[in-house]
């Protein structure tokens, strides 16, 4: 259970009636973007408030005609998706920088320079993000607002976002090792050959080309056969 003392409210009003909950905000703000949740987690109190304030319980029969439902967790799910998460200052403050360098990670990993084919270090994001006063909104997802920032930033810089189709073949006794870390990305095809050897074509980001080439080289001694395909939008 959450204590009371790290919750915030949840807010919905439906149909004249107000519904609040008291909710550990990070895990809210995660149910807002569809992720599960164990009530235990998530809820300092397990019950649905017309008032938290002052603890005055909303009633089953308003809770049932309002949501179709007495059941608790689709309920709060109800009013954490559609309605508001109270955040103190010092909460808006740390989620809009823990989002922000979500983005700027993202766009780095993503994304390349496409006239020299090189990745766009993070500080070069970041510092035209600062310069352009690039909003960010902390309740969307990094996904969500990548393709309106990369219009932002080709203003000042060439950039796109491509994937590079790869294909590996490893030696037998090191085909375990990078099987494990070609998994991380989206594979294509992967064929066990006679000997022992690995064969496998996959897509990963383009700006990740050189942290992908670091690890299969330290993890096989260099002993890979390495071939880009092509590339990918």
């Amino acid at each position: 259970m959450v204590r009371v003392e790290d919750c915030v409210v949840a807010r919905l009003e439906r149909f004249g009636h107000k519904f609040e909950i008291l909710v550990e905000p990070n895990l809210a703000l995660e149910v807002k973007h569809g992720k599960d949740f164990v009530l235990a987690d998530l809820l300092a109190i397990e019950r649905v408030f017309k008032d938290s304030k002052i603890g005055d319980e909303q009633s089953p029969e308003t809770i049932k005609k309002s949501f179709a439902t007495t059941d608790l967790a689709a309920v709060v799910k109800k009013i954490i998706v559609d309605g508001e998460v109270q955040l103190t200052t010092e909460q808006r403050r740390a989620m809009l920088e823990k989002r922000r360098l979500e983005i700027i990670n993202f766009i780095s990993r993503n994304s390349i320079n496409p006239q020299t084919k090189a990745p766009h270090p993070p500080q070069r994001i970041e510092n035209i993000l600062d310069s352009e006063k690039v909003h960010i909104d902390a309740f969307k997802s990094a996904e969500e607002q990548v393709n309106d920032i990369i219009k932002i930033i080709r203003r000042i810089i060439p950039i796109s976002l491509e994937k590079i189709d790869f294909a590996v073949k490893v030696p037998a006794q090191y085909a375990g090792r990078a099987s494990s870390i070609i998994h991380k990305y989206e594979l294509k095809k992967e064929e066990w050959l006679p000997d022992g050897s690995l064969a496998a074509e996959f897509l990963l980001p383009a700006g990740a080309k050189g942290d992908l080439l670091n690890e299969l080289n330290s993890a096989t001694h260099g002993e890979i056969i390495v071939k880009i395909i092509g590339t990918a939008q």
